[in-house]
């Protein structure tokens, strides 16, 4: 069967499987915008308790607890936002043929091991169900892979030279084959 003649039955299948990823992200991005909340608020607390009035000139507990709640502040802004979008995010189906882009679940091959990757604005790093890592286009791999396509080879790392790359190097650059995209 070619590409071409893939049956239409797999992107209803493939829809579902984003929705639920969309929704298993959105829930790890308001679990954390939970804590980043309750951590402004332990923050502002901190900042105007009375223990934390200065008792001379050189006491700063409260302007310091005053700066780590400006800082989670705008955390929370950037999940806020982060949830938002990933809410909206449209949910896409790729053929084999077309180009990685924001949306797109990604099947890699690296040294003999698949991996599946899921393209989307916020939440890299994080590991849904289904053993699928988001990536962001921001991050080295995910940009590595946009604008691939099925069979496609890319390089995530740098450019070594034999001469000069240690062994911890050599770790670090890898070598991914594209194998599918939906």
């Amino acid at each position: 069967m070619t590409r071409a003649s893939k049956p239409a039955s797999g992107s209803a299948g493939k829809a579902t499987a984003k929705a639920s990823l969309r929704a298993a992200l959105v829930a790890e991005l308001e679990a954390a915008l939970a804590s980043a909340r309750a951590a402004h608020a332990a923050a502002i607390e901190g900042a105007t308790h009375a223990e934390a009035r200065p008792e001379n000139d050189k006491d700063t507990r409260g302007l310091e607890q005053s700066y780590l709640a400006r800082g989670i502040a705008g955390r929370v802004a950037e999940l806020e936002a982060a949830v938002a979008t990933a809410s909206a995010m449209a949910l896409r189906t790729f053929g084999d043929d077309d180009a990685i882009a924001l949306g797109a679940l990604v099947d890699v091959e690296e040294a003999g091991r698949t991996r599946r990757f899921w393209l989307a604005a916020h939440g890299g790093g994080l590991v849904l169900p289904g053993e699928v890592t988001v990536l962001t286009p921001t991050s080295p791999i995910g940009r590595a892979l946009l604008g691939k396509h099925v069979d496609d080879e890319c390089e995530v790392g740098g450019a070594l030279e034999a001469e000069s790359a240690g062994p911890d190097d050599r770790q670090r650059h890898r070598l991914l084959t594209i194998t599918a995209i939906a």
